[in-house]
């Protein structure tokens, strides 16, 4: 009876021994990994990131507009907000030829047969129109400067104020049923424009 007592606390000083040095060899793993990001990609990173994050929650908010956000801010405004922030990998994806043809086939639907185009659609649709018959100076010039950044930032500004104006004001913005997601999303398009700024200017 000892010696099973004897071989269980060795065998759980031995499982805490090993599940310890595991979790430091993770510590150390993550620590390595965060300097190597940090020498790498520096600002970019942190920059191409939250590229990523505006594009999604300004897709979101179009998302919610469509559903059950129903409000007479102008959220159309999204849409040159996404063209102006959307990563490089998926703008010039939808830029290309797959843009094309679902540009063609919106354009058809929309003509032809518009009892049965959705109204769901068409955001995303004008939104991939916009991306492929856009000029090079609004798809490669401005996108890529500060007059990008300056609109977005505009855009966020705006509909930030028209969010808060629609709620009654800013503590009301968080209370409203829907309105903790909708105002976070707003504060999220308003974070890629003014941290890229910094970084290009500062």
């Amino acid at each position: 009876m000892v010696r099973s007592d004897f071989w269980t606390l060795k065998t759980e000083e031995v499982t805490a021994e090993l599940i310890n040095a595991d979790i430091s060899e993770l510590k150390l793993a993550v620590e390595r990994l965060f300097d190597h990001v940090t020498k790498i990609g520096g600002l970019g990173f942190g920059t191409s990131f939250l590229a990523w994050v505006a594009s999604f929650a300004a897709i979101y908010l179009l998302i919610l507009d469509r559903t059950n956000w129903r409000s007479n801010i102008l959220t159309t405004l999204l849409v040159p907000y996404v063209f102006f922030s959307l990563p490089s990998s998926i703008f010039y994806f939808l830029r290309g030829q797959f843009g094309m043809w679902v540009a063609v086939i919106t354009v058809v639907l929309r003509l032809f047969l518009p009892r049965h185009f959705p109204d769901w659609l068409e955001m995303p649709g004008s939104m991939v129109l916009l991306m492929v018959v856009a000029p090079n100076l609004f798809a490669h010039t401005f996108r890529n400067s500060w007059v990008g950044l300056a609109i977005c930032l505009l855009i966020g500004c705006y509909l930030l104020q028209e969010h808060i104006r629609a709620s009654g004001g800013f503590r009301n913005s968080f209370v409203q049923s829907h309105g903790i997601s909708n105002t976070i999303g707003i504060l999220l398009l308003l974070v890629y424009p003014m941290w890229t700024l910094i970084v290009r200017f500062v």
